[in-house]
């Protein structure tokens, strides 16, 4: 794939790379220098920052439980008994 550098400095990333990591209108890239190579990182901490507080959790439910369902017992968790 190729992108073509416009009059003034900007790229048009092609359509299977802006698809495959989901990259839409505003979304912030990092940009690395890497020798002779330009490296572009999504900010993945901009994404989670944009959905944070919208998915209310049911009532009685904690961030703990939340976690401990998807990751399981962490240690120094209590043990149910």
């Amino acid at each position: 794939m190729e992108a073509t550098v416009a009059e003034r400095g900007q790229i048009t990333l092609p359509k299977a790379v802006r698809d495959a990591l989901g990259l839409t209108k505003g979304t912030t890239l990092h940009v690395e220098l890497d020798g002779g190579r330009i490296i572009l990182r999504k900010n993945v901490k901009d994404a989670i920052s944009r959905v944070r507080g919208r998915f209310p959790m049911p009532e009685g439910v904690t961030t703990d439980d939340i976690m401990r369902e998807l990751r399981g017992r962490a240690p120094g968790d209590p043990v149910d008994v």
